[in-house]
């Protein structure tokens, strides 16, 4: 499954509504660090199966989700379990910390 593109008119139902656990990941295109975890995000999302989600939120489109979430330093992933924010990062991450994370 790849990433889903998370916006203010989506949040619910794709992060707070999920079923399952969702890694949601706010960057920016300028952004050196993103840019570095942008392959390691697409490698999680790819091997979802239905465990789990992967969505990203373009801090620069989606401010109000940024200062919800307070995001004041990009990357950060946050995952979501049961509607609620379960786990947190900021900068780049190792896969084996995101997958953690994750529960996996």
């Amino acid at each position: 499954m790849a990433e889903i593109k998370i916006t203010r008119d989506n949040f619910q139902r794709e992060v707070l509504q999920a079923e399952v656990p969702v890694l949601v990941d706010f960057w920016a295109a300028w952004c050196g660090p993103c840019r570095m975890l942008s392959p390691i995000i697409s490698e999680i999302a790819a091997q979802a199966e239905g465990k789990y989600k992967v969505g990203k939120v373009n801090v620069d489109e989606e401010p109000e989700l940024a200062s919800a979430y307070r995001v004041s330093s990009i990357p950060t992933l946050i995952v979501f379990k049961g509607g609620k924010a379960a786990a947190s990062s900021v900068g780049v991450q190792a896969r084996e910390d995101i997958e953690d994370m994750l529960g996996l």
